[in-house]
């Protein structure tokens, strides 16, 4: 077909197809007596107007499709004449009157198609026309975004077409021999869209649950009875709207449940170079299994394990929605692997669901996958099939270096190794951060790309931070390590901390060492007085690591009832290690006390409760840091597995003169009397000798000071003695015993 120059005024169909919609859609044009035709050329039609036209031309298509059926139900029926009868059925005159009425909504009818020609041309051209004003036709969005074939389409425009012109009733009516039956039924669709004898069974089967039409939800059956290809169907919320042009989301339209999205083709996938993987995927793909699970790998990680299983198998992953046999039976159809998460089968508050499950699995041979943390093995279903498993392995280091390069080509060298070593992140929390990052870096350029790597970090703490549970709550500490006032060996073993966990993988998965040590990841034991800074020092080393820091909630995890604080530590430790989060105990002396003489019942489930919490310390990965204001007073147990203590020792005067100044933010207005040193001879921790600045900074602005003096500091050091249960004694506070006791009046 020849094509027509940008500009060049529409002429044919395609103009008379768009100009009735245009007129219903827009004003006329000024100057323009109304019902006259604007002059050429003719404006651009808004999209709603070329979505209908669009309607017009594939309904002609439809309504040649419907005279034909009608044709062949008439030729299989007695003509009825008799007037008495006509409220019971619709006659073969009556359905010919109907038809012409329904052709009306076509006004000028669509050739069909040429031979070997899959649209007519006058479709073709309005598609270039809407294509040269930036619109799609929503038929044709529908088609790409759920995989139409031109038969569904049509399909989808019957059902539709009641709502266009009433008279679609009778005439579904008469095809189906049925004054009662207004709506069109699966038969009817397959009747009408089947070309010949031998399309039919193909038309039913896409007209099925498994077909795209009906498994997006863009058809739903109406009404519980009949079953079957009887059954009556209309639209989905949105859908007719929608084909008229009036707005609306494809996404929102229709959705599989069962639907696994792929992962992006541009990110590397350690699971599809496995050997063990590959080979267990081939296995179920030839039938010598036909239930497979992949356990130890995260709720995250699983989607690419079982999308590589899959791949090796020849078969596309579906995933469980909670009715077992439904699922079974789509998957079955598909021809594709059933992937069951068993995260909620374990425990018996999800025991009806298991039982389910179970049962169903013994009356299947269909593909399925299991995955979890943990496995779950039921012996029935175990012996009735042939059933293979793997562990899966977190993804080593390389293969974490190979994602990020893959997700972030841009990077390189050291920020790039920096990031496989930090991060233990599966492949779709690291395409999260990829495109979190890019949006910061287009915003931060005003349109314009800028480099990403300055907004990978903060691309990070929005993936990863956030997640705290019931259990387990965020810490954000504005401190950063200049504010650390510590002995020189502290400071040193502090630092030693951070640089230990970014250094574990390398030597874990690179040097062998994972394989010689007993438990994985970095613990830490925090020792010394309150107030001496254990607390803000496991907030600096999160943030020296950019880690979150999850601080345990001892209130919500201990529990009185049994099994129960050992549930709320597992969930703890998850959330930190899913977050990729440091996770502190603060005051662990409650939970990691040490085991005593079993005297009576409680005894031994307390001990029970240290014996669980020395296994799960030693098989997390993350950094874990406990706190305790006395050694001695953690199990030995725990102190054989921590790799650092550190004791914070209760600050020496040099100290105690730098936490001082640095109690004063530069803004604070310090009166020219204002003594560092005679301050920091007094035996004060650093969180006390906080607290009694911020209550000097209150007393000042209380007394209307213009700035902050001795005798206000002498005020916060007195109230932060009564605090801890202490006695001032004039003689510390030298020449400034004076002050002692004195009231704050207004000052100028």
């Amino acid at each position: 077909m020849a094509e027509r120059a940008q500009g060049e005024p529409m002429t044919g169909p395609v103009r008379e197809h768009l100009t009735a919609e245009q007129t219903a859609d827009t004003p006329p044009a000024a100057g323009n007596p109304p019902g006259q035709p604007p002059a050429d050329p003719a404006p651009e039609p808004p999209p709603a107007a070329f979505a209908r036209a669009h309607l017009r031309i594939r309904l002609a298509g439809v309504h040649r499709a419907l005279r034909v059926a009608v044709s062949r139900r008439a030729a299989l029926t007695a003509r009825l004449t008799r007037p008495d009868l006509t409220p019971y059925c619709v006659t073969d005159d009556q359905v010919g009157v109907l038809l012409d009425e329904v052709g009306t909504l076509t006004a000028t009818p669509a050739e069909p198609a040429g031979p070997g020609e899959p649209e007519p041309a006058v479709e073709r051209e309005l598609r270039r026309r809407a294509a040269a004003g930036g619109i799609t036709l929503p038929l044709d969005a529908l088609a790409r975004r759920f995989g139409l074939t031109r038969a569904d389409q049509d399909a989808l425009l019957l059902v539709a077409a009641p709502e266009l012109d009433r008279a679609h009733e009778r005439i579904y009516a008469y095809l189906m021999d049925d004054l009662t039956r207004r709506l069109p039924t699966v038969e009817l669709l397959a009747t009408v869209g089947a070309g010949a004898a031998p399309d039919r069974p193909a038309r039913l089967r896409a007209l099925g649950p498994a077909g795209p039409l009906r498994r997006y939800g863009l058809l739903r059956p109406y009404g519980e009875f009949p079953a079957g290809s009887e059954r009556e169907l209309s639209l989905g919320p949105g859908v007719f709207t929608y084909l008229l042009g009036w707005g609306g989301d494809p996404g929102l339209l229709g959705h599989d449940p069962g639907e696994v999205p792929p992962p992006d083709p541009g990110t590397a996938s350690p699971y599809l170079s496995s050997e063990p993987l590959t080979r267990l995927g081939r296995a179920l793909g030839s039938g010598a299994i036909d239930l497979a699970g992949l356990w130890g790998c995260a709720a995250g990680a699983a989607s690419d394990a079982v999308h590589a299983l899959a791949r090796a198998a020849g078969r596309s992953p579906r995933i469980a929605t909670g009715d077992p046999e439904a699922d079974l039976r789509m998957a079955a159809e598909l021809g594709a692997l059933l992937w069951i998460p068993t995260d909620d089968l374990h425990g018996d508050s999800h025991h009806a669901l298991a039982d389910s499950v179970r049962a169903v699995l013994l009356r299947s041979r269909t593909p399925v996958c299991l995955t979890g943390p943990g496995p779950w093995r039921p012996a029935a279903p175990l012996a009735a099939r042939r059933y293979a498993e793997l562990t899966v392995p977190v993804p080593a280091l390389p293969d974490r270096r190979a994602m990020w390069s893959a997700a972030l080509p841009e990077l390189s060298g050291a920020l790039l190794d920096d990031l496989a070593v930090r991060y233990r992140m599966n492949g779709g929390e690291i395409r999260a951060v990829a495109s979190v990052a890019r949006t910061g870096a287009r915003l931060a350029g005003d349109g314009r790309p800028l480099p990403v790597g300055d907004h990978i970090a903060p691309a990070i703490a929005t993936v990863t931070r956030g997640r705290a549970g019931a259990g387990v709550h965020s810490v954000v500490s504005r401190h950063t390590a200049d504010d650390l006032v510590l002995p020189d060996a502290q400071l040193r073993q502090i630092r030693e901390i951070a640089a230990a966990f970014r250094a574990w993988p390398r030597i874990a998965e690179e040097w062998g060492f994972a394989r010689r040590a007993a438990h994985g990841g970095v613990k830490a034991l925090f020792t010394g007085e309150p107030g001496t800074g254990k607390t803000m020092s496991a907030a600096i080393v999160s943030g020296m690591l950019g880690l979150e820091l999850l601080k345990v909630d001892l209130a919500a995890i201990v529990s009185k009832w049994v099994g129960e604080t050992e549930k709320n530590m597992e969930a703890a430790f998850r959330q930190a290690e899913e977050s990729h989060a440091v996770l502190l105990f603060d005051e662990a002396d409650a939970l990691f006390g040490k085991r005593g003489e079993v005297k009576q019942g409680t005894d031994r489930y307390a001990n029970l409760e240290v014996g669980y919490l020395l296994q799960r310390l030693e098989a997390s990965d993350g950094l874990v840091i406990l706190t305790s204001n006395l050694k001695d007073n953690i199990d030995p147990a725990f102190t054989r597995r921590f790799h650092f203590v550190v004791h914070f020792p209760r600050p020496a005067a040099p100290e105690r003169r730098r936490l001082w100044r640095l109690a004063f933010p530069p803004e604070a207005p310090l009166a020219p009397d204002f003594d560092f040193d005679a301050l920091s001879r007094l035996d004060m921790t650093g969180a006390g000798i906080a607290a009694a600045a911020r209550t000097a900074a209150l007393a000042a602005a209380d007394g209307g000071s213009r700035a902050i003096g001795m005798r206000h500091a002498v005020r916060g050091v007195t109230r932060q003695f009564q605090r801890e249960a202490r006695l001032l004694r004039p003689s510390e506070l030298g020449r400034y015993a004076e002050l002692l006791g004195d009231d704050d009046g207004p000052q100028d």
